[in-house]
């Protein structure tokens, strides 16, 4: 792997407290087709997070850490829950449900609010409010800064 000398996405969110629609776009780009090469392959990598992202020297993104990566060919389901809290989609959290490759989509829309906010969408300190949230709550976008293509692109990736 080349040297990433832009460290880890998370530094930049922290750093930054949000990024820039913009900045936002081009790394949800680039993460979507790593995930569009990943599923290709019948591949889901299931734990994207701001830590898992490292930008080399030219400002690009490398998706990193395939500890939890998973073979599922087409219709096969998975039955494990696994990743980040914060990150866990409502398939993985109804256990017996089975998840695919869309928990790495359901993810790309965690990380987009992130980037954008400062916090996954659901955050909460108590891991089983946070859980029910996710399973049970409307997504909230009720940022003022956040444009409506944004919105929308959210609650469709949520």
């Amino acid at each position: 792997m080349d040297i990433c000398t832009g460290g880890q996405l998370l530094f930049h969110i922290l750093q930054q407290r949000r990024l820039t629609e913009n900045m936002a776009k081009f790394y949800l780009s680039e993460i979507l087709l790593g995930f569009k090469y990943l599923h290709e392959r019948d591949i889901v990598f299931r734990d994207l997070k701001p830590e898992n992202i490292m930008i080399d020297m030219e400002g690009h993104i490398r998706i990193v850490d395939f500890g939890l990566a998973k073979f599922l060919g087409e219709g096969e389901l998975s039955y494990s829950v696994c990743g980040s809290p914060e990150y866990l989609s409502p398939e993985m959290l109804r256990l017996g449900q089975g998840h695919d490759q869309r928990v790495d989509i359901y993810s790309l829309g965690v990380l987009l609010f992130e980037m954008l906010t400062g916090l996954p969408p659901f955050y909460s300190e108590d891991q089983h409010e946070m859980f029910n949230s996710v399973v049970n709550s409307e997504l909230a976008l009720d940022q003022p800064y956040l444009s409506e293509q944004v919105k929308n692109l959210l609650f469709n990736l949520l």
